[in-house]
């Protein structure tokens, strides 16, 4: 009853309160004075709210507007994690440019580096072969033969001859390669540099996100995250352009090594065919006639 009457009159028992002199009083706090009681405390979580709600605001501005597919993030970038970008992407359409003109262009030339090889190995002597070869790299190898035939002297050193032509066909064979290998060395040069341009652009993209984590004075993942995602994507582009790059040139490697090969077998009837015509006497009596004519 004392406690309802208590109430009543505005204020709530407490516990007893020990004074200087080591006696208990009881005494009662009025309901008035609990709000003031309080308000220290209430002052005191004000920073920590103000801190939290700002990095909620921080973190909800950094996250929300960010599109974070390939396109939005390349639109988000820093300009050199672009420009590394845009160069990457160039190298990766280089590279399957080369392979799309050099496959068609090794397709072909094998294709009638193999017929030329047919024919030359149906002929009796080197007049046939001028007429059945197609053109070509062989036919090439051929007229190169016949030129140092016209070029040599009547006395009919078939020993020099034979080297003098040698040689010859070796040049033609050189060029030959030379022509055919043009354009891998572009497709080398992107497969050893493209994952170190790739990783520039990585590099200047953290250090980018570094400065944005030390301007918003938070480590969150929503305000880190963004920036990291661009700094990988050049990575991702890097490897993008590399890879195909290596695996082409390499896969031009073994046909050029292929091609080179057919070449070497076409000298080489050549020369056989070329030797046939000397020991028979053929190319001498060929020379009188159209002296004589």
């Amino acid at each position: 009853m004392r406690s309802w009457k208590a109430f009543r009159r505005g204020a709530v028992p407490s516990n007893p309160v020990k004074t200087p002199f080591g006696l208990k009083l009881r005494r009662s706090v009025p309901l008035l004075s609990l709000p003031l009681l309080s308000l220290p405390l209430l002052l005191l979580s004000f920073p920590a709210a103000a801190q939290d709600a700002t990095e909620r605001t921080v973190i909800a501005a950094a996250a929300l507007p960010r599109d974070l597919s390939p396109w939005g993030m390349f639109m988000q970038a820093d300009v050199v994690v672009k420009a590394v970008m845009i160069g990457l992407a160039f190298a990766t359409a280089v590279t399957w440019t080369v392979w799309l003109a050099k496959t068609i262009e090794l397709i072909k030339a094998r294709r009638n580096a193999r017929h030329a090889l047919r024919e030359l190995a149906n002929v009796r002597n080197v007049e046939d072969a001028v007429r059945q070869v197609p053109e070509g790299a062989v036919a090439q190898l051929l007229d190169g033969a016949l030129a140092e035939l016209r070029l040599s002297t009547d006395r009919m050193d078939k020993e020099g001859i034979k080297a003098r032509i040698a040689s010859r066909l070796q040049q033609i064979e050189a060029a030959a390669s030379r022509r055919i290998g043009l354009g891998t060395g572009v497709l080398a040069t992107i497969g050893s540099t493209g994952p170190f341009v790739g990783l520039f652009g990585t590099v200047w993209g953290i250090m980018n996100s570094f400065i944005g984590i030390s301007k918003s004075q938070t480590t969150n993942l929503a305000v880190v995250a963004p920036g990291i995602a661009e700094a990988l994507l050049a990575t991702a582009l890097g490897l993008v352009a590399a890879i195909p790059a290596v695996m082409i040139y390499n896969l031009f490697a073994r046909q050029i090594a292929s091609y080179r090969a057919l070449l070497g077998d076409g000298s080489a009837e050549i020369t056989r065919l070329v030797g046939r015509d000397l020991d028979s006497g053929t190319v001498l009596v060929r020379r009188h006639l159209a002296a004589a004519e």
